[in-house]
């Protein structure tokens, strides 16, 4: 072993998940070398491999450099020692040096034992309370709090490929493109959330105004009526256009069944606004039946829980909306606890915040006409997300005629 080395471990299904080729891939592209000490690979589908490599470096900045950096793939010491803590200073305030998390499946070691970290987010910091460990946003660190720093005893299990049998994830490879077959994605998409739901999985979905604007707001109705999803996450403009649509029979303005402008719809979208508070709320325009049909109606007719989030763009907002920020994002996360799929449809903000409070086990589908919204949310670090690139109006009503037929 050389002055500057350090021997390091990986196990799991290393070869078909590519997770050491990734070890190598990093060692080499940040100038370091490795010798592969040991190698057992499982010979059966469902067997697990394990490597144990010799990492060398030019001197300790380094080595430290290049384990930090496959830490993050999944490999750890040989000689494992426990996390390093440290007292965070004030409410709000990680100490520096701080373990900045991702959304992948992570363990720490502490007291000599590997402890699994609850409520998995990526770019978070890892508090240990006790015998147990928490993956917490800034605003919730508060005073005293004992905070992971360093990458020591930190240990990341990438996800696998998936082993039963091809879905619609396996078939995309978690890419987005708009050359693809979209009725066969649409079919594949429709049978991902029939076996979601069989398995007693939740579904949640993200959704922006384009739903309404495209004529797909029918469909999502359809979905939430039928059982198919158990939540939704928005902003104000979805449920506005969601009412106007359902009340008026336009989206801002136009008429949704053959595109031509209503008279005088430039203002529909606020006569929208001004007959919730009229009601006070969205469920009391649904009671008093001012509300009969639409998303919104569905969820209130379901008691599927949706939570709007606010922005300063927004017209009103609906009494609804939650405007304070962090106060918006908590509910998301409630909404978003153990969801098994996640579908956002064109909505880019609300899409990548979604993505930041997912850990990697969720199946994300992002449908949008735009590519590059699409590539951006992959690019922020939801990885696994399966990139679909149509028009919402055109592909969510055949997803639901898929679901509808496999009923």
């Amino acid at each position: 072993m050389g002055k500057f080395s350090q021997e390091i471990e990986v196990s799991g299904h290393l070869i078909d998940s590519l997770i050491l080729t990734k070890i190598f891939d990093k060692i080499m592209d940040l100038k370091g070398e490795f010798q592969v000490q040991e190698i057992n690979i499982g010979k059966k589908k469902k067997e697990q491999s394990y490597a144990r490599l010799l990492v060398d470096g030019k001197n300790q900045e380094h080595l430290d450099k290049i384990l930090e950096t496959i830490y993050r793939e999944g490999a750890v010491s040989k000689t494992q020692k426990n996390v390093l803590l440290k007292k965070s200073p004030k409410n709000y305030v990680m100490p520096d040096n701080f373990y900045s998390t991702t959304n992948n499946h992570t363990q720490v070691y502490y007291k000599n034992k590997w402890i699994q970290v609850e409520n998995m987010m990526m770019d978070k910091c890892i508090v240990v309370k006790g015998k147990r460990a928490f993956c917490v946003p800034v605003r919730d660190v508060k005073k005293g709090d004992l905070v992971i720093v360093g990458e020591n005893g930190v240990k990341i299990t990438p996800p696998e490929r998936p082993r039963e049998g091809v879905n619609v994830f396996e078939f995309m490879n978690s890419s987005s493109s708009s050359e693809r077959p979209t009725q066969h994605i649409a079919k594949k998409v429709a049978e991902d959330i029939v076996n979601t739901k069989k398995k007693g999985g939740k579904i949640v979905i993200v959704g922006g105004p384009a739903i309404v604007h495209t004529g797909a707001s029918d469909s999502v109705s359809e979905l939430i009526k039928s059982g198919y999803i158990d939540g939704v996450l928005a902003g104000n403009a979805l449920a506005v256009h969601d009412i106007e649509y359902a009340t008026l029979g336009t989206s801002l303005g136009m008429n949704v069944k053959d595109a031509t402008l209503a008279y005088q719809g430039h203002r529909n979208h606020m006569d929208t606004i001004n007959a919730v508070f009229k009601a006070g709320s969205i469920t009391n325009m649904v009671k008093t039946k001012k509300l009969t049909k639409g998303i919104m109606y569905e969820c209130v007719k379901n008691k599927i829980p949706f939570v709007l989030a606010g922005s300063i763009r927004d017209d009103g907002p609906l009494p609804d909306v939650i405007t304070d920020v962090a106060q918006a994002q908590r509910e998301y996360k409630k909404v978003l606890k153990d969801a098994s799929m996640v579908i956002m449809i064109s909505t880019m903000l609300h899409s990548i915040a979604t993505g930041n409070m997912l850990p990697a086990n969720v199946k994300v589908i992002v449908v949008d006409i735009n590519q590059p919204t699409v590539t951006k949310l992959m690019d922020r670090g939801t990885w696994q997300a399966l990139g679909i690139v149509s028009d919402v109006g055109a592909f969510l009503p055949m997803v639901a005629q898929q679901i509808r037929k496999k009923k």
